[in-house]
């Protein structure tokens, strides 16, 4: 410990007396100022050229396609120019230089990183790499880059045996970072080239596709860890204490994974299916490894545990067919025409671009009840994912239209009212 403590300390040391030797003095300060100077002027510069590329080019195809490249590159092209430019008349009439030559490699930098992760999509991403890139090139250009190395090299920590440095430590986690990066970047083109394959189904499409996520970022990771240096069999312990963890703690997550891949494996709902469970309502957006994502007609999106799906009782409307019937109920008067209003009825669901003509609507009559005749309109749509209630509301609006044009009863609710003579009663207050 107390060898590492000096290592530190000489460090340290090193890292002040450069400062001291190359900043705080003031040919150091006048080209700090003078770099200062430059930027600003080549921020206003960028600016107005910007502007003025927006007023000559905006409606190019080619402008538009490269505009974001050049808002941001404007600026550290025009500063490297210009600092580039005081370099060279600063050498030339013999001034120092050091922190001009050090301000055009920063530049030389800003620009190649601008350029790099402009590219990324991801921000995360985007945001690791510059921060990265960054620091290395502040230490290299600094000159502290190869003492850092040196440091990290021989400075060393036992582990399950063997002796790793910590310079392969942060050699290895930058390798972990890329190999499990490049492990999402493969398992997104398997997950593009799995859904443009017309041989696969939705459910086999979802479970390729996490089984090739899950192997390939098992295998960055291990391989990130050897590089390290670290021997895989210390990791033993930690394997067993993982499954403890998985038998007490875990329970759940583990049984919503399991019932997530028997899900997939025996395809009884798929992406798109639309299904009512748990009193939810609606289709099928994802299958992930913990939930199913269940988006109700309102716009909700439920997330419902895979092991609910696997116990509880699921109605799915478009397992086996996309045919979804709808049954309607209709009460008419006595006094209406019984077969206008059936032929009303029909021509009500038909009305509707929804309802399906094959198999083609129907009326039942279902009985006679105490206020009027029962009926029932049966029908089938196939998109179900747009809803049931609203097409039997469509239906409905149209069955009401059509029996007020044709003058068909609605029945009211009707009871026979018989009046007991009261005589009686009087007679038996007289006697009391």
């Amino acid at each position: 410990m107390d060898e590492l403590l000096s290592k530190a300390e000489n460090y340290y040391l090193f890292v002040v007396s450069w400062l001291g030797e190359n900043l705080f003095n003031y040919d150091s300060l006048t080209q700090l100022a003078i770099i200062l100077i430059i930027m600003c002027l080549s921020y206003a510069t960028a600016y107005f050229l910007n502007r003025f590329a927006e007023k000559l080019f905006g409606e190019t195809k080619f402008y538009l396609k490269a505009k974001r490249f050049f808002k941001i590159l404007y600026w550290p092209i025009i500063s490297w120019i210009m600092i580039f430019s005081a370099w060279q008349i600063a050498q030339s009439q013999q001034i120092p230089i050091i922190l001009l030559r050090m301000a055009s490699s920063f530049v030389s930098v800003w620009i190649v990183i601008t350029l790099v992760t402009n590219m990324i999509k991801s921000d995360g991403i985007a945001k690791l790499i510059r921060v990265s890139a960054w620091s290395l090139a502040i230490l290299n250009i600094c000159g502290l880059l190869v003492p850092l190395i040196d440091f990290l090299r021989i400075t060393t920590f036992s582990f399950g045996g063997s002796t790793v440095s910590m310079l392969n430590i942060v050699t290895g986690l930058i390798n972990l970072v890329v190999l499990i990066w490049g492990s999402f970047f493969l398992s997104g083109i398997i997950d593009n080239k799995l859904r443009t394959s017309p041989n696969v189904t939705p459910s086999a499409h979802v479970l390729l596709s996490k089984l090739s996520r899950i192997v390939l970022i098992v295998v960055a990771f291990l391989f990130g860890i050897s590089t390290m240096g670290i021997d895989l069999t210390a990791l033993a312990v930690f394997g067993g204490a993982i499954g403890v963890g998985l038998g007490f703690g875990l329970q759940k997550v583990v049984s919503n994974f399991i019932s997530g891949v028997i899900l997939l494996l025996d395809k009884s709902i798929k992406p798109g299916d639309v299904i009512e469970v748990s009193g939810t309502y609606g289709r099928i957006n994802k299958l992930a490894g913990r939930y199913t994502s269940v988006i109700s007609r309102d716009g909700r999106e439920h997330l419902v545990p895979n092991e609910d799906i696997i116990t509880q009782p699921v109605v799915n409307w478009t397992f086996s067919n996309s045919n979804v019937r709808r049954n309607l109920p209709v009460n008419i008067s006595y006094n209406s025409d019984l077969n206008l209003a059936m032929t009303q009825m029909l021509e009500a669901a038909t009305d509707c671009s929804r309802v399906l003509s094959d198999p083609e609507p129907k009326v039942l009559i279902k009985g006679f009840g105490d206020n009027g005749i029962d009926l029932e309109m049966r029908m089938w749509i196939r998109d179900s994912e747009n809803g049931v209630s609203n097409i039997a509301s469509d239906v409905y609006l149209n069955i009401w239209n059509k029996f007020n044009e044709h003058g068909i009863e609605f029945p009211y609710p009707q009871r026979d009212i018989h009046i007991v003579s009261a005589k009686g009663l009087e007679n038996k207050k007289e006697i009391s």
